[in-house]
């Protein structure tokens, strides 16, 4: 792999190490001196490698994208494919939406109605955790990314705040990738002035204050992403081997506690876009499995096949600066 190609499919294969990491701590903090391995387990005893719903709906969103389309309703069929397979776990309002749905051209609709039911839960983390393939397909195109990051989001969560963190995140994965910077603030510009304010306000929060401060409630999408940001910024990027920041700071994104996968996940996404999937330690990419693709090698496939045809089209530049 190239270097650009390297960084591609770190963007997915980084989230689901993130994801299979925090797999077996999920709902537990993990103490200060406690080992953050691999080992599987937690409350639904997923096997030791095994990437949970956050990486399974990244790999239904992947498997569409690689084939060149963004025909939202065959990655809404995905999602229904998924969950007829009755999978270990499922958050419960992408869980309720795909129930009820039936079909995806009825995904937006039923979310949008769990959304006027629920208020005050249809904003949780489930389709931020999803979000690392969105921007592979449009590369360089602001309008493009934050338009399908937010269609995705409203296929199971109709509050237009999880789409907000969607459209942050998606777009800080693609400077990442192009520009090899963390920057999860360029992203705001795609948003009304007053949401732009808002989140601008969380972005402070999270890096003024550690990582264990975003461990109560981090199922909320605003909070995951406080939490996935300030385990990155905070945890220091050694000089001799800069993408050791990768691992490190997936353990420290576990250590938080709670949603344990999906922060981690989070992280991983635009940690692995920023360094690559070779900064997965190569045990842990041996051990990658799960449904919808035949581990971490495919995932990177299909995340090189969902990016290249943007540039085959003639349509991808890799810039030196924002």
């Amino acid at each position: 792999m190239t270097s650009w190609e390297d960084r591609v499919a770190g963007a997915v294969v980084g989230g689901a190490a993130g994801d299979a990491l925090g797999a077996g701590y999920e709902f537990t903090v993990p103490a200060p001196d406690e080992p953050i391995e691999m080992r599987g387990g937690g409350p639904f005893g997923f096997a030791p490698g095994e990437w949970t719903d956050d990486t399974a709906q990244a790999a239904g969103i992947l498997g569409v994208l690689a084939t060149g389309s963004t025909d939202v309703l065959a990655i809404g069929q995905r999602f229904l494919d998924w969950m007829a397979g009755e999978p270990k776990d499922v958050g419960s309002s992408t869980g309720a939406v795909l129930r009820h749905a039936v079909t995806a051209d009825h995904l937006t609709s039923s979310a949008a109605t769990y959304f006027a039911r629920n208020p005050r839960g249809a904003a949780g983390n489930g389709s931020l955790m999803r979000t690392s393939p969105v921007p592979l397909h449009a590369l360089g195109d602001d309008a493009a990314i934050a338009d399908l990051a937010t269609r995705v989001s409203l296929l199971t969560h109709g509050d237009p705040l999880a789409a907000e963190g969607c459209v942050i995140w998606s777009l800080a994965i693609d400077r990442a990738v192009r520009v090899e910077v963390f920057d999860i603030r360029t992203g705001l510009r795609r948003l009304p002035s007053d949401r732009a304010a808002w989140w601008t306000d969380r972005i402070d929060e999270a890096e003024a204050n550690p990582p264990s401060r975003f461990g109560t409630g981090n199922g909320f999408v605003v909070t995951a992403l406080q939490a996935a940001w300030s385990a990155i910024v905070h945890t220091p990027i050694p000089e001799d081997r800069p993408a050791r920041h990768l691992p490190l700071a997936l353990r420290a994104a576990v250590r938080i506690g709670h949603d344990t996968d999906t922060v981690a996940a989070i992280a991983g996404q635009l940690l692995g876009a920023r360094w690559g999937a070779s900064a997965v330690p190569e045990a842990w990419r041996r051990m990658l499995h799960g449904w919808g693709a035949d581990g971490a090698d495919d995932l990177a496939q299909m995340a090189v096949r969902a990016a290249g045809h943007r540039a085959a089209e003639g349509r991808h530049e890799i810039v030196t600066e924002t």
